[in-house]
């Protein structure tokens, strides 16, 4: 892509790309909760006082616990792939790497917070494969106007300071199916036409710098996960919600602690002004009044209606669990439950997860795909296999695989067994066992008839003996 093609990219996709920023921006800020009750103006009257003197601004991390729900619960036991063949299958393994569990944990948070989340694949300076989730903000997908979307181009944008200059560049790469190229601009200036080419990729024959990497990878290599088929963030649900408990519960921490300052009603004060009074009060234990008729000293109490505050916060919190599919921790919720009423809490968190599974699978196989093409593996069908980290009754899961031996196959029944983490593992295991039994059976038959034949042996010598024996007598 040349420079002007560049420059009319940018000004099409980068207005709405600002749009989408500060929309992860506040979902990143709800998930690390900082939600909106914090940057909230204080209330104060015409002359710039404040109304009130609490300001407690007290937010609730609702929207980082329904995420993290969510990445513990799918990526706890993160998916595994099957292409057909043993050996292959562990060379997929060996280049997802030993972080493959949080990276995965990675794309459901990013997906959940920006409603797309990306990974990007490489090879480096050793000729090996690689990949990483990229920060969603920086991708701007160029997509196809078929029936069905295609990535025909990926955008990424970020910043990074010149070593040589010391300032501030926004650097933009442009990647399509063969090569990559970059440009870069001064941060600070905000217009395109003075995007310039930036030489940051080494070239292999001359060893220059250049601004263009042919990456060898015949795709794109970006990959979408989607968090749901309509892409949207898990925040969107319920961030109205969340700001009606912050403030409500924030503004009733405000009024338990202003009505613990006693409202003195006074009527008349001989004082010259209310500081004396509060003086005379603290010091004398009394307080100078008029002789007037009706002069005096009253308290005001104020009665805050914590029923009603108390039936808004619980409705609120049932509607945030409910909008967003998660589940309440509440410990009410939990006790000696059945299994299948622990299914029944998890039903709307499973939904969620299963929108999101059936986006992520795309991903997954795309990436699996790209890990098979560079090490020139075979691979036509990919099965997944994907599992539910949750609470279970382990005693009851553990009577059925009992009750399922010989109705289904061995390695389902394990799979499905709660103290079984590695099912090929403890197939390996099992047969190994099974042929130490084999062969402890084995020497105990060899020593059981090595020792029936001795003692066959030795009644045939003593029957010789005895015939001897009786030989003898006769002869005498």
């Amino acid at each position: 892509m040349d420079l002007v093609r560049m420059k009319e990219l940018l000004s099409q996709y980068m207005p709405g790309h600002a749009m989408y920023m500060v929309r992860c921006d506040i979902a990143d800020r709800y998930y690390r909760n900082q939600s909106d009750v914090l940057y909230g103006p204080k209330k104060e009257d015409e002359e710039g006082h404040p109304l009130r003197n609490a300001d407690n601004r007290i937010p609730r991390n609702f929207h980082g616990l329904i995420v993290n729900q969510k990445a513990a619960y799918a990526f706890t036991t993160p998916p595994t792939f099957d292409i057909g063949s043993s050996k292959a299958n562990a060379e997929i393994l060996k280049s997802l790497g030993d972080e493959y569990r949080k990276e995965c944990m990675e794309l459901c948070v990013n997906a959940a917070n920006t409603g797309v989340a990306w990974v990007h694949y490489w090879t480096n300076e050793f000729n090996e494969f690689e990949w990483a989730v990229i920060d969603s903000k920086q991708i701007v997908p160029v997509w196809n106007k078929s029936a069905k979307q295609k990535l025909i181009g990926a955008l990424r944008v970020y910043t990074q300071i010149d070593e040589t200059d010391g300032k501030n560049y926004t650097i933009y790469e442009y990647w399509n199916k063969e090569e990559c190229q970059v440009y870069r601009r001064l941060q600070s200036d905000l217009n395109y036409d003075n995007l310039t080419d930036y030489a940051i990729f080494e070239n292999p024959t001359t060893g220059e710098l250049v601004s263009e990497y042919s990456h060898g990878m015949e795709e794109i290599p970006f990959i979408p996960f989607f968090n749901n088929n309509i892409k949207s963030s898990d925040l969107d649900n319920i961030k109205p919600l969340i700001d009606v408990y912050d403030k409500v519960f924030s503004g009733f921490i405000n009024d338990l602690e202003d009505v613990q300052e006693l409202i003195f009603v006074l009527s008349g004060y001989g004082g010259t002004d209310l500081n004396g009074f509060l003086q005379d009060l603290k010091k004398y234990k009394v307080i100078k009044m008029d002789s007037d008729e009706g002069a005096g000293v009253s308290t005001l109490n104020i009665e805050i209606p914590i029923e009603a505050r108390n039936s808004v916060l619980d409705a609120t919190r049932k509607a945030i669990f409910e909008q967003g599919q998660g589940f309440d921790p509440r410990p009410e919720n939990f006790g000696n439950q059945s299994g299948e009423a622990l299914k029944f809490m998890y039903s709307l968190l499973e939904m969620k997860t299963g929108l999101m599974e059936t986006e992520f699978q795309l991903g997954f196989a795309k990436l699996v795909r790209a890990i098979c093409n560079f090490k020139n593996i075979k691979c036509d069908n990919i099965v997944q296999t994907w599992t539910r980290t949750c609470i279970k009754n382990e005693q009851e899961q553990a009577a059925i695989c009992k009750d399922s031996v010989g109705i289904i196959s061995q390695k389902t029944i394990l799979k499905n067994h709660p103290f079984v983490e590695d099912v090929e593992a403890e197939l390996k295991q099992l047969k190994k066992e099974n042929e130490e039994k084999t062969q402890n059976a084995d020497i105990y038959q060899q020593m059981f008839t090595k020792k029936s034949s001795e003692d066959d042996d030795n009644v045939d010598d003593s029957a010789k003996d005895d015939d001897n024996s009786v030989g003898g007598t006769d002869e005498e």
